[in-house]
C-alpha cells in the first residue's frame, strides 16, 4: 500500500506538471482542447473495494501496541511457541479489528453516498442539437452549462450569459471562501447582448492556468467571427467557481477546469487519519514494556543457565510476559473514546453536536493552540452602523433623528446641486455637509436592491420598473461585503433610499418620495492592495460627473485635502473596536472625463501588466479628493464571545484568528472580541515581499513583547519562504496571531507549522468550505497489572498461572466495565472548570500520561502481583488449584478496589459496573470447575485467605493516597473542598 501510495502521488506530481498551463476554451467545442483535462468527478473516499482491507490493517499495524498483540496472535500457531488457547489471544485483536473496520466502512459509505449524489447531480448542456442532461462527473472543458437558481456550480467557469435583465446574478460563495455575503457576477457583455444562439457564433475564451487563488482570474474573451475581432477582457467579476451556488436568475457558463483544476479542490487538501496524543503516547510506553519485557525474559532464561535451546525459552518468556500488556488495554480506549464521543452529542449544553471522527475525543483536554475562522464563527457577519464623523461633529447611535432631520430638510429646500461645487472655499452648513455626506455613501458602494416578487411570479426576483413602485417591505439588499449592506441600510433610516440598481444606472428616493437618477459610468472595485473601492456616476438631472471614493484610513489618507482630525478619530474608532472607511469625492468635468475613460479602456485590454496599467490610471484621479466623512461599523459577534475567548486565555489556549477577510476588518473583530485584552498591543506586520524587507520587519517585531501579531497572508507567505523557524518561534511567543487574507491553503500550512514546530496539540474552528483544509490538517477539528512473578518461583519454567478463559474472563466480563465506567468520572464539576479555566492548564501538561506517572504504575504492579503470588504460596494448601483459587480471585477483587480508588467522583453506573462485574465472577466460580475447587471456595478458609492478601495488596496503597492527598492535595482537591 505504501509503494502504491507512493506511485499515485508521483503520478499526481507528474500531472500536475505536466497540465497546470494556461488555455484556449472555444465555446461549446469540448473535441477543440489541446491537452486533456481531469474528469469532473468529486471523490472523498479514503479507500476504494480492492485498498480498504488493507488500508485500514495497515492504519491499525502502524502503530506498535496493536503490531505486538498481531505477533503474540501469530505465535500462538507455532507449536513450540504456544503457551494457551489461541481464542486467548486472537478473539480481543479480532474484536477490536471487527469494531475498527465496521466504523471505517460505515464512514467509507457515507463519504461514498454523498460523492455519488454530488457526480450524479443532472445538469442541462447546450448542444448543437438543443438541451440534453448530463451529470456533473460527466461535464468537459469547453462545455457550455446552463445552471438555475439555487443550483450548485459543478465547475469553474466563464458567465456567458444570464436571464436577468442587467445582466449580472448573484451567487453564494460561503463554501468557498467562508462569507456569507452574496457576491455579484457579470456576464460577457458581448454573449449577453447577443440576440441569437451561442453557437451561432465563433469565439473562445483564453483563460490563464489553474491556480489557488480564488480572489483573482485574468483572462481574455475574443469572437474571431466579426470585423473587426471582438476582444474583451475578462477578470474575477466574470466567473463563477464550482462549489458556489447561483443565488439569483438562471446562468449559461463555459467550462475552463474541471475536477482536480477547480478552485476548490486545489485549495483542500486530502483527508487524513488523525491518531491523537494518547495513542501516540500509549505507543510509547508499551515499546518501554516490551523492553522490559524482553530484559525481564533474558533474565530467566540466564537464571536458567542458558540450558537446551534457550533462545526458544527466551520466546515463550516473551510470550508468556505479554499479558503485561493487556489487550484489554485496547478495548477500554476504544469504548472510552466512543463514549466520550456520545456524551458530547447528548450535551444539553452543545445541542446539535455531531461526532464525525469518534477516535479523537480525549484531545479537546489536550489542545493549546485554537485556530478560528472569523466570518460566521466569531462573528454573525452582520455589520451595524455605529458613528458619522464630519470632522467638527460627530453623530452616534442616539443621535441619528438629527441626520434624518437635516436630510429631510436639505431636500425640502430648493438649491441648485452646483451651488457647493462652485464656492468650495466658502465654509458648509451642517446641514449641506451631511446632505453631501449621506448621498456619497448612498453611491459609493456594490449594493444592489432586491425585490421577491409574488407566489405567482414563481418565486422569481422582479422589480417593478415600469410602474416605479419600489415596495419596501419586499426588499433586501445584496452586496459583497456586509459593511456596504450596513451602509445602505443605514441611509435608507435616515431618508435617502436606493431603491433600484442595475449594470447601468442606480436610483435613489428622497424622503419627498422623489426618485434620483444616477447612470454608472465607471466601477472600482475593492482590491486588497488598494484597500479602496471607488465608483464614477452622472446625475441625470444635472448632468453633473462625480467621482466618490471610500476605503480604509491608512489608504486614504494620502489622497484627500489637507486635514487635523481624520487620524485622531481614526483612532478613537479603532479603540471602540469599530471598522472605519473613509469617504471622499471629487468631481469631473467632461473633458477630464473622456480622456481618462480613453486611458483606462485601454489599460483594461493589455495582455502584460493588466493590473498595474490598470491601477496606475486610476491613480491619476485619485489626488487632492475632498473628504466627505469618516464612518464606523460594527460587526455583531456570536452569543457568547467575548467570555468564551477569556476563558480560552485563561485556561492557556492561545487562539490564533485566520480569516480571509481584510486586515482592518480582522484586527477590529479582535478588539472587539476580547481577543485583545485592553492591555496588550497590536503589532501590525508591514508588507514585506523580499528577504530583506521581511529581515528588518522580523527584527522590529522581535523587540516587541506582550502584543498581538497582526499579519496578512502575503507577508506570511514572504516569512515562512525564508525565515520560517524564526517567525513561528516569534509568533509562538504571542498571547494571540490574527492572520488576514488567508487563502485556505495557508490556513492549512499554519496549523501544520505549529504541529511540526511546537509538537503542541491543535485544534481548528471553522463553519465553511473555506476552512475544511484546515480543520483537516489539525489534531482536531471541530471531534497494569502483572503477573510476571509466578514463573520465577516454580523453577523458572515458561508456563502460564492463568489459563484459557480466565484470561479472556480478566480482560473482559471480569474488569472491563468498572475500568471503562472511568469514562464518568469527574475531578470538578463543569461549572467549577468554567469559573477556574486555569485548571485546565494541567491537562496540556500531560502529567496523567508522563513516564513518571508510567513507572509509578508499574513499581505498584510489581508490588500487587508479588503480593498475590507470593500470598497464595505462603498460604498454599495441598494442591496447585487452591494457588490458582487464591491467588486468581484476589487479582479480581484487587482490581475492583484499584479502580474504586481511582475514582473521585461516583457515579451510580460506576456502582453498577463493580457490582456486575463481581456477579460474573462469582457465578463463574460454580461453573469454571476446570480452574476452580467448588468444595474448596465455598469454605471460610477460602474466603479469609482471600481477604487477607487483598487487604494487603490495596491497604498500603489507601494509605499512600490519603497522605498524599493530605499533604501535597492536587489544585481541583483544593477547590472542592
Amino acid at each position: 500500500m505504501l509503494c502504491g501510495s507512493c506511485c499515485d502521488c508521483l503520478a499526481r506530481t507528474c500531472w500536475r506538471k505536466k497540465e497546470l498551463k494556461a488555455r484556449s476554451v472555444w465555446l461549446g467545442c469540448p473535441e477543440k482542447c489541446e491537452e486533456k483535462h481531469p474528469r469532473n468527478a468529486i471523490k472523498n473516499q479514503k479507500y476504494n473495494f480492492i485498498t480498504f482491507v488493507p488500508g485500514v490493517l495497515y492504519q491499525q499495524f502502524k502503530f506498535f501496541l496493536n503490531l505486538y498483540f498481531l505477533v503474540v496472535a501469530l505465535s500462538q500457531f507455532v507449536p513450540s511457541m504456544s503457551i494457551g488457547y489461541l481464542y486467548t489471544y486472537w478473539a480481543p485483536l479480532v474484536f477490536v479489528l471487527s469494531v475498527t473496520m465496521v466504523r471505517e466502512a460505515v464512514d467509507e459509505v457515507r463519504r461514498f453516498q454523498r460523492d455519488k449524489e454530488m457526480n450524479g447531480q443532472l445538469y442541462e448542456k447546450l448542444t448543437v442539437r438543443g438541451k440534453v442532461q448530463v451529470k456533473s462527473s460527466d461535464i468537459q472543458v469547453g462545455d457550455m452549462i446552463i445552471v438555475e437558481k439555487n443550483q450548485r456550480i459543478p465547475a469553474d467557469m466563464i458567465f456567458l450569459r444570464t436571464s436577468e435583465k442587467n445582466g449580472s446574478c448573484f451567487i453564494r460563495t460561503d463554501q468557498l471562501d467562508g462569507e456569507t455575503d452574496w457576491k455579484l457576477k457579470i456576464a460577457v457583455v458581448c454573449t449577453q447582448r447577443l440576440a441569437a444562439d451561442l453557437f451561432s457564433i465563433r469565439a473562445f475564451v483564453h483563460a490563464q492556468k489553474p491556480q489557488l487563488d480564488i480572489h483573482s482570474f485574468e483572462g481574455n474573451f475574443t469572437r474571431e467571427d466579426s470585423d473587426p475581432q471582438i476582444h474583451e477582457s475578462l477578470n474575477i467579476e466574470n466567473t463563477l467557481w464550482a462549489s458556489t451556488v447561483v443565488a439569483s436568475g438562471t446562468v449559461i457558463g463555459l467550462v475552463i477546469y474541471t475536477g482536480k483544476e477547480t478552485r476548490s479542490v486545489l485549495n483542500t487538501s486530502s483527508a487524513k487519519n488523525k491518531v491523537g496524543l494518547l495513542d501516540l503516547e500509549l505507543n510509547r510506553l508499551t515499546k518501554a514494556l516490551f523492553l522490559a519485557q524482553v530484559v525481564l525474559a533474558f533474565v530467566m532464561v540466564a537464571l536458567q543457565g542458558f540450558v537446551g535451546q534457550w533462545f526458544r525459552n527466551l520466546c515463550r518468556f516473551i510470550v508468556l510476559f505479554s499479558s503485561i500488556i493487556p489487550i484489554s488495554l485496547r478495548v477500554n480506549l476504544d469504548m472510552g473514546k466512543t463514549a466520550y464521543a456520545w456524551m458530547i452529542m447528548k450535551d444539553e449544553n452543545i445541542p446539535g453536536t455531531v461526532v464525525r471522527t469518534s477516535t479523537i475525543p480525549e484531545e479537546l483536554g489536550r489542545l493549546v493552540y485554537l485556530l478560528t475562522d472569523k466570518t460566521g464563527t466569531l462573528t454573525q457577519n452582520e455589520m451595524i452602523f455605529k458613528r458619522l464623523h464630519l470632522g467638527t461633529v460627530s453623530y452616534g447611535t442616539d443621535t441619528m433623528d438629527e441626520i434624518q432631520s437635516h436630510i429631510i430638510q436639505s431636500y425640502a429646500q430648493v438649491q441648485k446641486p452646483t451651488a457647493a461645487a462652485a464656492a468650495p472655499k466658502v465654509r458648509k452648513s451642517v446641514v449641506s455637509r451631511i446632505h453631501e455626506a449621506v448621498k456619497a455613501i448612498a453611491l459609493c458602494h456594490n449594493v444592489t436592491p432586491v425585490y421577491e416578487a409574488g407566489a405567482g411570479d414563481g418565486g422569481e426576483t422582479e422589480a417593478a420598473e415600469a410602474e416605479q413602485d419600489f415596495n419596501d417591505h419586499s426588499r433586501t439588499y445584496q452586496a459583497s461585503s456586509p459593511d456596504e449592506v450596513a451602509l445602505v441600510r443605514w441611509t435608507d433610516s435616515v431618508g435617502l433610499t436606493l431603491v433600484n440598481r442595475d449594470l447601468a444606472s442606480l436610483q435613489l428616493r428622497t424622503p419627498s418620495g422623489q426618485t434620483l437618477t444616477f447612470h454608472i459610468l465607471q466601477i472600482f472595485p475593492f482590491t486588497s492592495e488598494s484597500k479602496r473601492m471607488g465608483i464614477i456616476v452622472r446625475e441625470e438631472a444635472t448632468g453633473d460627473i462625480t467621482f466618490y471614493m471610500k476605503g480604509a484610513d491608512v489608504a486614504m489618507a494620502t489622497i484627500v485635502q489637507y486635514n487635523d482630525w481624520l487620524d485622531e478619530e481614526c483612532g478613537n474608532m479603532a479603540r471602540e473596536g469599530l471598522r472605519t472607511l473613509v469617504v471622499a469625492k471629487k468631481s469631473l468635468s467632461e473633458e477630464q472625463y473622456q480622456d481618462f475613460e480613453s486611458r483606462y479602456s485601454q489599460a483594461k485590454l493589455s495582455v502584460h501588466d493588466r493590473s498595474l496599467k490598470v491601477a496606475a490610471v486610476v491613480e491619476s484621479l485619485e489626488r487632492e479628493l475632498e473628504l466627505l466623512c469618516l464612518t464606523g461599523v460594527e460587526d455583531q459577534l456570536q452569543a457568547d464571545v467575548r467570555p468564551t475567548l477569556e476563558l480560552l486565555r485563561n485556561a492557556g489556549i492561545k487562539i490564533w484568528m485566520l480569516t480571509g477577510d481584510k486586515l482592518e476588518t480582522a484586527t477590529c473583530i479582535a478588539k472587539s472580541s476580547h481577543l485583545v485584552s485592553r492591555s496588550q498591543d497590536i503589532h501590525v506586520f508591514k508588507p514585506v515581499s523580499s528577504r530583506g524587507e521581511a529581515h528588518l520587519e522580523l527584527n522590529a517585531f522581535r523587540r516587541k513583547h506582550d502584543c498581538v501579531l497582526v499579519i496578512s497572508g502575503d507577508s506570511l507567505e514572504v516569512c515562512l519562504r525564508y525565515y520560517e523557524h524564526e517567525f513561528v518561534e516569534l509568533a509562538c511567543q504571542c498571547p494571540a496571531v490574527v492572520c488576514c487574507r488567508c487563502s485556505p491553503t495557508q490556513k492549512a500550512q499554519i496549523v501544520t507549522l505549529l504541529k511540526q514546530h511546537t509538537s503542541n496539540r491543535t485544534c481548528a474552528i471553522g463553519d465553511g468550505g473555506n476552512d475544511v483544509s484546515m480543520i483537516q490538517a489539525a489534531d482536531c477539528g471541530i471531534g497494569i497489572e502483572g503477573k510476571a512473578v509466578f514463573s520465577s518461583i516454580f523453577y523458572f519454567a515458561s508456563i502460564p498461572l492463568y489459563q484459557g478463559f480466565l484470561t479472556v474472563g480478566y480482560s473482559t466480563l471480569y474488569t472491563m466495565f468498572p475500568v471503562f465506567s472511568l469514562v464518568l468520572d469527574q475531578d470538578v464539576q463543569p461549572e467549577m472548570a468554567l469559573l477556574y479555566p486555569e485548571l485546565y492548564k494541567d491537562l496540556t501538561k500531560g502529567r496523567s500520561l508522563s513516564f513518571k506517572t508510567f513507572l509509578i504504575w508499574v513499581f505498584i504492579s510489581i508490588y500487587q502481583g508479588g503480593v498475590l503470588m507470593y500470598g497464595a504460596l505462603v498460604l498454599f494448601e495441598s494442591e496447585f488449584l487452591h494457588v490458582v483459587a487464591i491467588s486468581f480471585t484476589a487479582l479480581i477483587l484487587t482490581e475492583l478496589l484499584m479502580v474504586a480508588l481511582t475514582v473521585r467522583t461516583w457515579h451510580w453506573l460506576m456502582v453498577l459496573a463493580q457490582g456486575l462485574s463481581l456477579l460474573f465472577y462469582v457465578c463463574s466460580l460454580f461453573f469454571l470447575n476446570e480452574y476452580f475447587d467448588l468444595p474448596f471456595i465455598t469454605t471460610w478458609v477460602f474466603v479469609w485467605k482471600v481477604l487477607a492478601i487483598t487487604l494487603l495488596s490495596c491497604l498500603p496503597l489507601y494509605i499512600i493516597k490519603y497522605l498524599k492527598r493530605k499533604f501535597s492535595p492536587p489544585s481541583y482537591s483544593k477547590l472542592s473542598s
